[in-house]
């Protein structure tokens, strides 16, 4: 089916409780994966992947974001079930990538023998890679979770689990007051990984990129209940993006690695080598704009504070190095 890439969230509105809410995210992400399934089978549209592993991501991240109210205990088997979806699907990922962005706008731009042969050897592990993801959409685990998972999610079934009087209050709040102390405590948390960093030390550079992607998340889900929160997400996607190119030449290299283990050819090394080299002069080109991404985002506006406060201040300097 023809399916737009871009994402629309969760239909929350004003004066929905915590539990409906987290019930409205996770029945609006898992309902998006589903239509790719299909795709997801061989590699003719690399989105279905994608999008499945995305969708994936998201069900956690508010799985985690409504920690408070749903302890880590009651959501545990969900997310692991979550997760271990997403891990079938990210060697088909990490291969596409590498195929899509890695290989491909080198060829012309690397005059060197041994781009066919490892362009052959990766897509053989592609094939490989996308034998474990029909392996995993053919299983009986993966049909428990499809009827399982939308079951406790439609009945709330959180709400008769044991939990502290505290988390049950919570359940039952509106989830406009959660969400603005959610998005604070994950925004700090995006400006402590960025304080003091060191921007050559790929580590703490992806620390930062878990950090904005969760917040990324949190704000996508808000969205609809807090105005002007799409413009503060442009802001944090700037910086999501280029962390992300820096993550994907990160793999890359650890992907090369992989495929090189058992091979000799010096034409095959040497164009790798090569790739290596050409990568990582776009990721020292990156970096330069990435104090630049950073300053935007650290100064944004934050709509979920009703206008208090005019960036934060505290976000100067952040990236070393």
């Amino acid at each position: 089916m023809n399916k737009k890439k871009t994402r629309t969230s969760a239909p929350l509105r004003a004066g929905l409780s915590l539990s409906a809410a987290l019930s409205e995210i996770l029945r609006h992400n898992f309902h998006a994966m589903l239509p790719w399934e299909a795709k997801a089978r061989s590699w003719d549209d690399i989105e279905g992947v994608h999008q499945m592993r995305v969708s994936c991501r998201r069900m956690r991240a508010a799985l985690s974001a409504f920690r408070s109210a749903v302890p880590k205990a009651v959501s545990r088997h969900w997310s692991e079930e979550l997760g271990w979806v997403a891990s079938q699907l990210g060697g088909a990922r990490d291969l596409d990538v590498f195929i899509a962005e890695g290989l491909a706008p080198m060829r012309d731009a690397l005059p060197l023998p041994g781009g066919e042969s490892l362009l052959a050897l990766a897509e053989q592990q592609r094939a490989a890679a996308y034998a474990v993801v029909r392996l995993m959409l053919d299983s009986d685990r993966y049909a428990r979770l499809k009827l399982d998972f939308p079951e406790w999610f439609e009945t709330a079934a959180w709400e008769r689990a044991d939990l502290k009087p505290r988390q049950r209050h919570r359940l039952t709040t509106a989830i406009e007051a959660y969400a603005r102390q959610l998005l604070d405590r994950l925004d700090r948390r995006v400006l402590e990984a960025g304080k003091n960093l060191d921007r050559h030390d790929p580590e703490q550079m992806h620390q930062l990129r878990i950090a904005c992607k969760k917040l990324r998340y949190a704000a996508e889900f808000f969205s609809p209940i807090t105005p002007g929160l799409n413009v503060f997400i442009g802001q944090l996607k700037g910086l999501q993006d280029l962390l992300g190119v820096l993550n994907d030449i990160a793999v890359m290299q650890g992907l090369l690695a992989d495929l090189l283990a058992d091979q000799s050819d010096p034409d095959l090394i040497r164009y790798s080598g090569g790739l290596v080299g050409w990568r990582t002069h776009q990721a020292h080109d990156l970096l330069e704009g990435f104090e630049d991404r950073w300053q935007a985002f650290a100064h944004a506006e934050h709509p979920w504070r009703h206008g208090h406060g005019h960036g934060h201040g505290h976000g100067h300097g952040a990236a070393h190095g």
